[in-house]
């Protein structure tokens, strides 16, 4: 009886397994994805800058530069949040954290995570629901008159995509505060 069991616990946790590792690649591919995106945007600020900077000294300045480096930029940091979430590389004071023993800091971790994610699935949310009145209202830009709300549905899928991360961060956290 005792095999019996032990067998269909163990597969059980093999197919958790695969389903949570399905996720990760899921949330790890469109985090990347993401950061490509930034990082195309940031080159084309510079490009756009450039190219304004020299033809302004031959008195040809492009037109709407500076709403194209503004859009651009959203881009950029909105898409790179992601990626820094996946590569914990934001700002955190873990040096405090690192003292207490390991469920404690599971325990810490977790509601640090939960914390996030409440906040990034209420940015998602709300920016979907702000980037929808845009395209109804038709709101572009001044000089270029670019719609608004292709950039702002961006930032609303960036932040659906550090959701994510968030949420399988918060199941590793959650199973080292179970200490497995």
């Amino acid at each position: 009886m005792y095999e019996v069991s032990s067998f269909y616990i163990s597969r059980f946790t093999f197919f958790k397994f695969i389903k949570m590792n399905s996720f990760q690649k899921i949330s790890y591919g469109l985090s990347k994805k993401l950061y490509w995106i930034a990082g195309a945007a940031i080159v084309a600020m510079m490009f756009i800058t450039c190219a304004d900077v020299v033809l302004r000294y031959f008195r040809m300045p492009i037109p709407g530069t500076y709403e194209l480096v503004c859009f651009l930029g959203a881009v950029a940091v909105a898409f790179a949040m992601a990626y820094t979430s996946l590569e914990k590389g934001h700002v955190s004071v873990s040096f405090v954290v690192a003292l207490f023993p390991q469920r404690i800091q599971g325990l810490i971790e977790s509601i640090t995570h939960l914390f996030g994610l409440f906040f990034f699935v209420l940015i998602a949310w709300q920016s979907a629901i702000y980037a929808n009145d845009l395209r109804l209202s038709g709101e572009v830009s001044l000089t270029l008159e670019l719609p608004f709300y292709p950039f702002v549905y961006g930032i609303a899928i960036s932040a659906a995509a550090v959701s994510l991360i968030l949420i399988f961060d918060l199941f590793k956290n959650v199973r080292k505060m179970i200490g497995k």
